[in-house]
């Protein structure tokens, strides 16, 4: 089997990331509806070797791919990162395929991801940043329960403008499955 069913919710499970997927992650870094919404929005992928976070993961970090429960179909990716077993605290790194994006995938990919951070892994407090632009992923995390902590004002310049980068979180305790 390609993908292993790791952590499961209705629509779609977390597995670990298979490298044989490197050109399907190669195609969406370089779509602009994924990248925008990515700190690396002005990079090229351009190979594999472009992939290090993919074939040579940093320790402490827990990369999954999303993928749909009808018929096992890869559309994401999604990690914990940066995670601080002393202070039980975490970052969420997530981005969803062009063609899936707007279907909810990125809410109950959040869900299942914080589920386990705070469930399985003991933390208690994940976070995350998303540019100000990304009125989806906005409303996908608030939807998934995280709120906005701060953020740097005009802190990317994209498309030729200043954008703000927005911080949210969510604590063990206001997490509801």
């Amino acid at each position: 089997m390609k993908y292993y069913k790791k952590i499961t919710g209705n629509r779609l499970y977390l597995s670990p990331i298979n490298t044989d997927d490197a050109e399907k992650y190669i195609k969406w870094l370089n779509e602009k509806a994924v990248a925008k919404t990515y700190a690396q929005y002005s990079s090229v992928v351009s190979s594999k070797n472009d992939l290090k976070w993919l074939f040579e993961p940093a320790n402490g970090v827990h990369r999954y791919a999303i993928v749909l429960l009808d018929g096992d179909v890869l559309i994401g990716s999604i990690s914990l990162h940066d995670i601080n077993h002393l202070n039980r605290n975490a970052f969420i790194g997530i981005f969803i395929g062009e063609e899936e994006q707007g279907k909810g995938y990125g809410t109950e990919a959040i869900r299942l991801i914080l589920g386990y951070g705070f469930n399985t892994m003991n933390l208690h407090n994940i976070m995350l940043s998303v540019h100000s632009d990304n009125y989806a992923g906005i409303a996908s995390f608030k939807k998934a329960g995280l709120r906005e902590t701060g953020r740097r004002r005009e802190w990317v310049f994209k498309d030729g403008k200043y954008i703000d980068v927005i911080y949210m979180d969510i604590l063990a305790r206001e997490f509801e499955e």
